[in-house]
Order: structure tokens, then C-alpha cells, then sequence
């Protein structure tokens, strides 16, 4: 079937816009060859640094023979309602059809060939194409993101003639700026169009560039027995800069190598568009800090020399860079934290929410509370956090905001002052409450059963400095969910403070997350604190930290309704973000609910809740003892419909009592405590092994006890004994909310 091949070549394109123009590129031809009412095979699309291609195969020469019937009314009608009918459809009377005493109107349309519809459906594509910023060139009205040099649109291999603002299409293409011929050359189809670009040095798929700039570059770095630091943001953004990416090593002034690493790497790749390079010798987890005096810059020639004069070149503007950075670097040690303190105090947070300088304290204070509840020093907590916003005063954070809290690290190892000075003052205990007149009072700390406030280790002087600084720089993690999670006590306290404080803040100020927005990042600070909780196994109550949070506002000027109000705000919102992380860790989505309806909390005994049901559910003696509680709940329903279920404690040894109804009775009094020791010890298996010894009674009980006995004391005993079943089952997980 007939292949359709369009490009639009233009003055160089962005990188961060190739991509979605790409996607674009390929939503709007499929809308408009759908509306034609068009089939294909495939339809593929490329985007590079001067191109933009449409490659569709397997559409028709032309559309379809289309009949379409239109209901009209009934013969019996009002002349005017005919009238209307007719204006409608364009027939006439006697062209419509009559069945069952009303008119039908079949419009036959025949197919258009497919040649003749292409130039109207690009036209409308490139006038009405959503670049995020666009040109205007030259008379025309036009506009496209870099002025149109060539339109290239086939066929079935003929030329889909037609003009765009002056623009005719054709056959004909370029090839690489530089490299190529300098001429234009026709192609045929799109497996010619593609071979002859790669003749003429363009590599058409992004695909390709990319790892042909990922094993040229850790080539010529291992030639030099280096290796690449990997870098896939970088990746992908030069390999929009290049048709023909060649990397290249350079030099770099080893001096330079004094500098915090990542000021170093992060020079390279925002201003320059380098690859850092590293020692492989040197096993360091993080491995951009274990940097060579060298970098890879991907240029878009073949350079005669090997590349060597352009490698020079760089290598001088990469020192002019690293000048400026090495300037930030050693002022900053000169003015260090308690000017940038001071300087903060200018800093507005939010209009609503005060100043950097009174988010710190706040901070700091939170950190002091939280510190006993996952095994960190208060003090230290708070000194922590009172430094860790400070980097952000700094000359090298303005420059590099990506290095916030990284530089903070270096700082504090680097400078005398603030971490030997006093941690911030304690916080006056009146400060406010965490309870409110309209909700029940959230647990404080000394009152919430689940927290562990074990006596707090002893802190080795040695380390001191080493745990702050570590502190400060990882604090704002974790910032994704690839990213790590501090497992650290001291960084886990501040991390905690800061995300909670941004929390309450914000939802208290009413700036939650709608929709796709979230402006102020807070899914993501919740889903830090989530993993923070999870993967360090701290059995903290949710509530009991907002609490905390919420207290340090006490004195701001937002209302006590609104703070209450956010506690009630974020304790769902918190909720329903755990139920994302845990669906996106495979667990079903059911029986999430399912333990959900006995631990909200304290997220590890969620989650152990969770994968000790799936567990238990994937085993016969679950899915059977499932179907009883299923069976057991709808008898209990049906009676409750008809009047109260009865109470009391049930009975056994009554005359004519069926052995299998003695054997439930005392098989549910064992399970409840067994699962009740196996609930307390935090041991969710034990309490599915506890449930499992009750599916061979109650499946006995239902094959040979009849529930709904005539006689009334014998029909209560066995609803009372069903709902013993249900109750113990039930301390587990809600087992109602499970399907099966």
C-alpha cells in the first residue's frame, strides 16, 4: 500500500523541543487522517536539529465509498418540519426514503483519492502546529519556531504538490550543514530518504544519534583508560544538537579538581554541554566525585585534526567557567552561615507564610521533636536544620539553585563556625496544641502507644560535623522516586521537618494540589515523607507528625480553622498518596483497602498488613476462607435487614449442637487469640497462620449446620458465632472489600 513521507526542514530546532514536537507531529496527523476517515499500517515520526519527518505506511489511494443514512420525520409530519429536513440533507423529496411511515435520507459520498487531501491536512498541521515558542518571518503570517528552508512531501513516490506561504513541496532534501555535499539531492521513498541522509552525515532517529554519542564518548574515554560519567538528561538533550554527533576529548586544568565536584559537573553540562569524565580506578558510589582532569564535548563535524583545535578551544572556555565558580566557591567561604542566616531574613517564602528566615525556625524546631522518634540527638536535629536552608543565600546556589543543600554540605565541612556553635533555643512548650475543639485530639508524643522513643545513642564528637554536614545536603531527599532516601537518624529528622512544614504551610493557605498542578511540589514532598517512614521501618503515627507540623504555626498569623482544617486536609491527602505508592509497588488495589481499613497510621504495619494478606490470599486456605467470610457476611446482612443481630457470648454443649458447630465455636475463640498476640507482636503472618486454621471449620460448619434453624435459640447461636468469625477476620483486614 501507498507510503506517505513529509519533512519540514527549517533553521535549527531546540533540543528541548524535539520531542514533544515529535509526539505533536504524530497526534495531529493521526486526528486528521482518522477524520478523513483513513486506515494505516504504521505512522512514525522524527524530530532533530533541522527536521521534522512524517513517515506513514500502508494508507489507501483513497477513502472509502461512505453511505450514511440520516433519520428524518415521520410522513405524517408538519410541512415545516419537512422543509427543515430537506435544507438539511440537500435532497428533495422524492429523493428520500420511506419505511414504516418515516423519511430517511441516504447521503452517498464517494471516496477521494488520498493525494488530493494530503496538502489541506499539512497546511493545517504546520499553521496550527503548538510549538512552545514560534517566529514569525519575512511578509508572510506564518509561524514556525526557526524560519522553513524545504518542504519534502510523497506520495505512493509522486510529489504531493502545494505551497505554504510561498514554500513549494517537493522531492528534495538537505543533508548535514557542514558535511554534507552542499546540494540538494531527491529521493524516492522513505528507505531511500533515510539512506541518503546518512550518506550526507545526518542521522535522522534521535535513537541513533544517542548511542552514537554513548559509544563514541566512553571510547575515546576508555582509550584514555577513563570512563564517562553517565548522564541521561545530558544525553538526551545533545543529541537534539547534532545530526552527526562526534564526541571529543578534552583537557581540563587539573586545578580545577579542587572544587566540589558536582560545581565542576554541573558546569560542564549547564553551560557547556560537556560529559564529565572519571577515574575508573576509583570505586566511589558516587561517581561524579571521583572526577579526571577531562570532559567530552560531542561536536557535530569531523574535524580534519581529530579534533584537537576544538577540543582546545573548549577546554578554554571550560576554564573560563570554572573561574567563575571557583570565584562563588571562595567568596562563599568567606561569608558563610550566619550572614546567609541573616540575609534570609530579607527572603520571602511565601507572601502568606513569612520568610525563609522564620521557615528555618520552624524547621529546626519541628526537627527538635521529631529527632526521639527515629533515634537522632534533638539538638543536633535542630542545628541541623537550622544550617540546612542557609546555602541558599549563597553566591554558588544563585548561580547553581540545582546545588541547594549540596553546597550547604561542603559549606559545613569547610567552615569553623556553625557547627560547633549552640543548636537553636528551646521552643517554649505553650505553643499551641495539636488537638482542636472540632476533631478528635491527634496523640502527642509522650501519648501515642506506637512510638518508640528509645533512650538516644551516644553521639561520638568525631562525627559530629560529618552527620550535620551529611544532613544538610541530603535533606531535601528524597526529590523523585528514583531518588535515594536518607536512612541516616539526624538527615531523616531534618528531612522529615522540612517536607512536613511545607505540607501544612501550604494546604493551610489553601494551596493544595488540583489536578495536574502542583506548584509548590507538595505530592512530592508527601511521597518523600512516605518513603522516609517505609524504608526506614519507623513506626511513627502520620497524625502525630502533622500534629507536630501544625503546632509550629501556632504563633504565625494563620486562623486556628485553617490549621485545623489542613489537619484534616493532609491526613487524607496522605492516605491517598500512600495508596499510589503501594499500587505502583504491585500491590492490588483492593486489598490495599482492605488493610487500610484496620492501620492508616503507621505505614510499615500497613504495608507488612498488605504483603501478609497478598500472601495469604494466593494460598488455597485463603481464597476458601474468603469465600466463608463472604458467605458468612451476606447471611449476617440479610438478618440484620430484618431486625438487631443477636449478642452475647456463644454458646456451646446446648443440646443437639452439631459438632462442627462446636468445633467453629472453639476454632474462632483460639484464632481471635492467636491474632490478637500475632496483632500485638507486629507478626501479620502469624495472624494469616492464626486465620488459615479456621477455613477447615468453617467450611465443615456451612457443608453441615443449617444458620436459619427453626428453632430461635439454635438460629441466634450460630449468627452470634458467624459474626465471632467475621469480628476476628476482621481485626486483620476489612475481608469485604476483598473481590472473590
Amino acid at each position: 500500500m501507498p507510503q506517505l513521507l513529509l519533512e519540514i526542514l527549517s533553521e535549527e530546532i531546540p533540543a528541548r523541543m524535539q520531542a514533544g514536537a515529535a509526539r505533536d507531529l504524530e497526534r495531529m496527523a493521526s486526528d486528521r487522517l482518522k477524520a478523513a476517515g483513513l486506515s494505516w499500517e504504521a505512522l512514525t515520526t522524527f524530530a532533530g536539529p533541522r527536521r521534522l519527518t512524517l513517515v506513514v505506511e500502508g494508507l489507501p489511494a483513497a477513502t472509502p465509498d461512505r453511505e450514511e443514512e440520516i433519520k428524518g420525520p415521520k410522513t405524517s409530519a408538519p410541512e415545516q418540519a419537512l422543509d427543515g429536513f430537506l435544507r438539511k440533507t440537500g435532497l428533495t423529496r422524492d429523493q428520500l426514503v420511506e419505511r414504516d411511515g418515516v423519511l430517511f435520507a441516504v447521503i452517498s459520498q464517494k471516496g477521494r483519492d488520498t493525494a488530493e487531501m494530503i496538502p489541506a491536512m499539512v497546511e493545517e498541521i504546520v499553521r496550527g502546529f503548538p510549538w512552545p515558542k514560534s517566529m514569525r518571518w519575512g511578509s508572510g503570517t506564518l509561524r514556525w519556531v526557526r524560519p522553513i528552508k524545504r518542504i519534502l512531501c510523497l506520495f505512493d513516490g509522486a510529489v504531493v504538490p502545494f505551497a505554504i506561504e510561498g514554500i513549494d513541496s517537493g522531492d528534495v532534501t538537505e543533508g548535514h550543514r557542514f558535511l554534507g555535499s552542499g546540494r540538494p539531492f531527491a529521493v524516492k521513498d522513505f528507505a531511500d530518504y533515510r539512506k541518503a541522509l546518512e550518506q550526507h552525515f545526518v542521522l535522522l532517529d534521535p535513537a541513533d544519534r544517542r548511542l552514537r554519542i554513548l559509544e563514541a564518548a566512553q571510547k575515546v574515554c576508555s582509550d584514555k583508560g577513563l570512563a564517562l560519567v553517565d548522564d541521561d538528561g545530558l544525553l538526551d538533550e545533545v543529541s537534539g544538537l547534532a545530526e552527526w554527533p562526534t564526541p571529543i576529548l578534552g583537557d581540563m586544568d587539573p586545578q580545577f579538581l579542587d572544587l566540589p565536584p558536582e560545581v565542576v559537573q554541573l558546569s560542564m553540562k549547564t553551560h557547556q554541554k560537556y560529559f564529565a569524565v572519571r577515574d575508573p580506578s576509583q570505586h566511589d558510589p558516587n561517581v561524579s566525585r571521583k572526577l579526571a582532569p577531562h570532559f567530552v564535548v560531542v561536536a557535530n563535524v569531523e574535524a580534519t585534526d581529530g579534533g584537537a583545535a576544538l577540543a582546545a578551544g573548549n577546554s578554554r572556555v571550560l576554564s573560563a567557567r570554572l573561574n567563575d565558580a571557583r570565584f562563588f566557591w571562595d567568596e562563599d567561604r568567606k561569608v558563610g552561615f550566619d550572614a546567609w542566616l541573616k540575609k534570609l531574613e530579607g527572603v520571602t517564602y511565601h507572601a502568606k507564610l513569612g520568610t525563609m528566615a522564620e521557615r528555618v525556625e520552624r524547621i529546626a524546631a519541628l526537627a527538635r521533636e521529631i529527632a526521639p522518634l527515629v533515634g537522632a540527638d534533638p539538638e543536633e536535629a535542630a542545628l541541623a536544620a537550622r544550617y540546612a536552608k542557609a546555602d541558599l543565600a549563597s553566591g554558588m546556589v544563585g548561580e547553581f539553585p540545582e546545588l541547594q543543600g549540596v553546597m550547604g554540605g561542603y559549606y559545613a565541612r569547610a567552615l569553623p563556625s556553625p557547627l560547633g556553635g549552640e543548636g537553636v533555643s528551646q521552643r517554649e512548650t505553650d505553643e499551641g496544641d495539636v488537638s482542636s475543639p472540632s476533631l478528635p485530639a491527634a496523640p502527642t508524643v509522650s501519648e501515642s502507644p506506637l512510638i518508640r522513643t528509645a533512650p538516644p545513642p551516644t553521639f561520638s564528637p568525631e562525627g559530629r560535623r560529618d552527620r550535620l554536614a551529611d544532613a544538610v545536603r541530603d535533606h531535601y531527599r528524597p526529590q523523585g522516586p528514583t531518588d535515594t532516601v536518607p536512612t541516616a537518624p539526624l538527615t531523616v529528622a531534618v528531612a522529615l521537618a522540612d517536607k512536613l512544614d511545607a505540607l501544612v504551610g501550604f494546604f493551610a493557605i489553601d494551596e493544595k494540589p488540583t489536578g495536574s498542578k502542583d506548584p509548590f511540589a507538595l505530592r512530592r514532598a508527601a511521597l518523600g515523607v512516605i518513603r522516609i517512614l517505609l524504608e526506614n521501618d519507623l513506626k511513627v503515627e502520620l497524625p502525630v507528625l502533622i500534629g507536630l507540623a501544625r503546632r509550629g504555626f501556632a504563633k504565625s498569623a494563620l486562623e486556628a480553622a485553617r490549621l485545623d482544617s489542613a489537619y484534616v486536609d493532609i491526613a487524607v491527602f496522605m492516605q491517598e498518596r500512600t495508596r499510589v505508592a503501594l499500587r505502583d509497588r504491585g500491590m492490588a488495589a483492593e486489598v490495599v483497602e482492605a488493610a487500610f481499613a484496620q492501620e492508616k497510621s503507621v505505614l510499615p504495619l500497613l504495608v507488612g498488613r498488605v504483603e501478609a494478606l497478598n500472601s495469604f490470599l494466593a494460598t488455597d486456605d485463603g481464597a476458601e476462607l474468603l469465600a466463608g467470610y463472604k458467605r458468612a457476611s451476606n447471611i449476617l446482612r440479610a438478618e440484620q435487614k430484618k431486625g438487631e443481630l443477636p449478642t452475647g457470648m456463644v454458646q456451646t454443649g446446648l443440646p443437639n449442637q452439631p459438632a462442627e458447630e462446636t468445633a467453629l465455636a472453639f476454632a474462632a475463640a483460639a484464632a481471635a487469640t492467636a491474632v490478637d498476640a500475632a496483632l500485638d507482636a507486629e507478626d501479620f503472618a502469624a495472624a494469616m497462620t492464626a486465620l488459615a486454621r479456621l477455613r477447615a471449620p468453617v467450611d465443615a460448619f456451612f457443608t453441615a449446620v443449617m444458620v436459619n434453624s427453626d428453632v430461635p435459640a439454635e438460629r441466634d447461636n450460630r449468627l452470634k458465632l458467624l459474626g465471632q468469625v467475621r469480628s476476628v477476620m476482621g481485626r486483620v483486614a476489612d475481608f469485604g472489600m476483598i473481590g472473590g
